[in-house]
């Protein structure tokens, strides 16, 4: 039997020894290194199902977008805070404009008083 025509067990084997790397074994035998590895836990029993692939995938978009949405939360509390402050400011400019002058500056302009 020639090297490149071992079994998919007799690769897991080879690996299993402990002497040679996914990638090394796909070289030696023209074989994906990706394969041999899903071969190897397959062997093993780890090889995850596609239902829990998609239910580990699905959790770890929920974890990646946990963190983000308070994060987002505090940047708008934030700047709406800073925009209350400065419609204060100018509210406050106004009113000192108005008593200074004695001219009302919340007036519209253009319409008829």
């Amino acid at each position: 039997m020639s090297q490149k025509r071992k079994t998919k067990e007799e690769i897991v084997a080879e690996y299993l020894t402990g002497n040679y790397t996914y990638r090394e074994l796909g070289l030696k035998y023209d074989i994906p290194f990706r394969s041999i590895c899903d071969w190897v836990l397959e062997y093993q029993g780890r090889k995850p199902t596609w239902r829990e692939k998609m239910k580990r995938k699905r959790e770890k978009e929920t974890v990646m977008k946990g963190p983000e949405l308070p994060n987002e939360v505090k940047l708008l509390q934030k700047e709406l805070k800073k925009q209350q402050l400065h419609n204060k400011l100018l509210e406050e400019i106004i009113n000192i404009a108005n008593k200074e002058t004695g001219t009302d500056w919340k007036k519209k302009l253009g319409t008829k008083q």
